[in-house]
């Protein structure tokens, strides 16, 4: 399966607020002949490091499709830039929206741009939490630890509800 962290904290112009924004990410995902297998329930959660920007809204999607990793991170990239994402924008800077590759199949890769698992999933609440919700026996691809451990070596600072 292939695991995407969604998330926004900046209304567009295209579609609204936040929450508004992931929920046409998946649509623009499956118009984009991705499959959704499953999409966690939203969160709100504090932007990480802590800021002055506001809360985002995270969540994930297992989906399938028969794209190339690298395929599916321009497919990402595309359908972020069509909700106005700016990429020019510091790192953390607060976001319209972002969907990065955070599991594909169980497999390590590293290629120009791109790196799965996710670098800094395993520091991510508003992602593991979400990826909990659809994948309850999910384990870290490299390092082999379950879930639930994960996301017990962080504790619950990151997350502040679910919505909805």
């Amino acid at each position: 399966m292939i695991y995407l962290a969604i998330g926004s904290n900046l209304p567009s112009a295209a579609y609204g607020e936040p929450q508004a924004n992931c929920d046409a990410a998946i649509t623009l995902l499956a118009r984009a002949g991705i499959t959704i297998e499953a999409c966690s329930p939203w969160y709100e959660s504090r932007p990480i490091p802590a800021s002055g920007q506001p809360n985002f809204v995270n969540g994930v999607a297992a989906v399938s499709c028969t794209l190339s990793p690298q395929a599916m991170l321009e497919t990402c990239q595309g359908i972020e830039n069509t909700a106005g994402r700016v990429r020019a924008a510091p790192v953390n800077a607060a976001r319209i929206l972002d969907i990065d590759i955070i599991d594909w199949n169980g497999a390590s890769i590293q290629e120009a741009g791109l790196k799965i698992p996710h670098p800094r999933l395993i520091e991510r609440l508003f992602v593991l939490g979400p990826l909990r919700d659809i994948a309850p026996e999910w384990r870290h691809p490299v390092t082999g630890m379950a879930i639930n451990d994960l996301i017990a070596a962080l504790g619950s600072a990151q997350i502040i509800r679910k919505l909805g």
